[in-house]
């Protein structure tokens, strides 16, 4: 597991971002908490997230 930036997910569409979601997720609950995995796939979970939320058309 590699910690998935910001900039690496500006050029994906929501479905891809969606589809990314869930599987940043089933791996992080697959890794040992406190463990460089468990952190980098819940940075990368945090990250898409936000990104998600930035392209929210809602107010």
């Amino acid at each position: 597991m590699t910690l998935v930036t910001r900039s690496e997910l500006a050029g994906l569409r929501i479905d891809e971002l969606r589809g990314l979601l869930h599987q940043i997720f089933n791996t992080l609950a697959k890794t040992a908490p406190a463990s460089l995995q468990h952190r980098e796939a819940l940075a990368s979970l945090k990250n898409i997230q936000a990104e998600l939320r930035s392209r929210d058309p809602s107010p």
